[in-house]
C-alpha cells in the first residue's frame, strides 16, 4: 500500500533548514492555496546527481518573476538545498520537488505583495511515471480542454494554476483507461499531455508542436539535441489535429515521463518503432552518464 505523501518519512528543506518530513506544513490561509501564487520544479536524481538541476533551478526563479514575485534565494543556494535534502534521506535515485509560494500574510485578497515568499524541497524515490507504458506505450486520451492563449497566462512559467485544467484532463482520461491526455492548444493545434511534451515520426523525420503557448519542457530541448546530433530532421510547427493518422510513431517527453512511447491517442494507433526505442535508451543513458 501507498503512504500518503503527507505521511512519509525523512527530510524536507524549508526555508532554509531541514525538518521533519510530517512537520512541513503551511497555514490554511496561506495566499498559494486560494490564489494559485506558486511556481514549481520537477527533477530526477539519478545515480546522485539531478540531471539539468541547475537549468531547473534557474526555471524556478523564472517562473516566479513570471508570475510576479521572486524566490529569495540565490541559484546556489538552491542548488545547495537541493544537494543538502539529497543527503540527509540517503537517495541516490529520486524525484526532487522543489515549490515556491506566496505564504500567509498580511494580504488575504487577491493582491499578496505584503506576505512572505517562501521555498520548500522534497524528495522521494518514484518509479516510472506512467509504470508498464514505458514498455508497450501509453494510451492517451483527448481532452476536451485546451491550452489557453498566451496573451491570458504566463504560459513560459512552470505555475502551479496552469495544471488546473491538466489534473482534470487526466482524472477523465484515467476514468476511460487511459494513462494520460493530449491536449489541443486555443487555437486547435496538438499541444502536449498534461505533464509532458509530444513528438511524433513520420518518414524516418520528426515533428513536435511549436511550444508558443506551453511550456518548453527542460527534456523536450534535450531529446531535440539528441535527434539532431543524429542528423534527424525535426520539424518544430504547428500540427492539426487531422494529421494524426499519418503518424508512425509517438512519444512523450518529460521529468517525470522521462521518454515514455506513446501506441494509442484517441483511436490512432502508433508503432514503438526503432527510432523511439532508441530515443528512449539513449535518454536513459544519458541522464545517468
Amino acid at each position: 500500500m501507498t503512504v500518503a505523501y503527507d505521511k512519509r518519512e525523512g527530510l524536507i528543506w524549508m526555508d532554509g533548514e531541514l525538518i521533519n518530513w510530517k512537520d512541513a506544513n503551511v497555514h490554511i490561509l496561506t495566499h498559494a492555496m486560494h490564489y494559485a501564487s506558486s511556481v514549481f520544479e520537477g527533477e530526477r536524481c539519478y545515480n546522485g546527481k539531478i540531471f539539468k538541476s541547475k537549468q531547473h533551478s534557474e526555471r524556478l526563479k523564472r517562473s516566479a518573476l513570471l508570475i510576479d514575485f521572486e524566490v529569495p534565494y540565490s541559484i546556489e543556494e538552491i542548488e545547495t538545498a537541493k544537494k543538502d535534502v539529497l543527503r540527509a534521506n540517503n537517495h541516490n535515485e529520486a524525484y526532487v520537488r522543489a515549490i515556491a509560494w506566496r505564504g500567509a500574510g498580511e494580504d488575504m485578497g487577491v493582491a499578496s505583495a505584503k506576505n512572505p515568499v517562501r521555498l520548500a524541497i522534497a524528495a522521494w524515490e518514484w518509479g516510472a511515471y506512467y509504470g508498464d507504458a514505458k514498455m508497450k506505450g501509453a494510451k492517451l486520451d483527448i481532452s476536451k480542454w485546451k491550452r489557453p492563449s498566451p496573451e491570458t497566462i504566463p504560459c513560459e512559467a512552470k505555475a502551479a494554476g496552469l495544471y488546473m485544467i491538466c489534473t482534470m484532463s487526466k482524472h477523465a482520461a484515467e476514468a476511460k483507461g487511459c494513462s494520460d491526455a493530449m491536449m489541443f492548444d486555443y487555437r486547435g493545434y496538438v499541444a502536449e499531455a498534461t505533464g509532458a511534451n509530444i513528438f511524433f515520426v513520420k518518414d524516418g523525420e520528426v515533428h513536435t508542436p511549436k511550444p508558443d503557448c506551453f511550456l518548453n519542457g527542460l527534456t523536450r530541448q534535450t531529446v531535440i539535441t539528441m535527434l539532431k546530433k543524429r542528423n534527424i530532421v525535426v520539424h518544430e510547427r504547428h500540427i492539426s489535429p487531422n494529421e494524426l493518422e499519418s503518424f508512425e510513431q509517438c512519444w512523450l517527453t518529460g521529468t517525470a515521463a522521462e521518454v515514455t512511447p506513446v501506441g494509442e491517442i484517441g483511436g490512432y494507433t502508433f508503432d514503438v518503432g526503432h527510432l523511439t526505442q532508441d530515443i528512449s535508451k539513449s535518454y536513459d543513458s544519458l541522464v545517468r552518464d
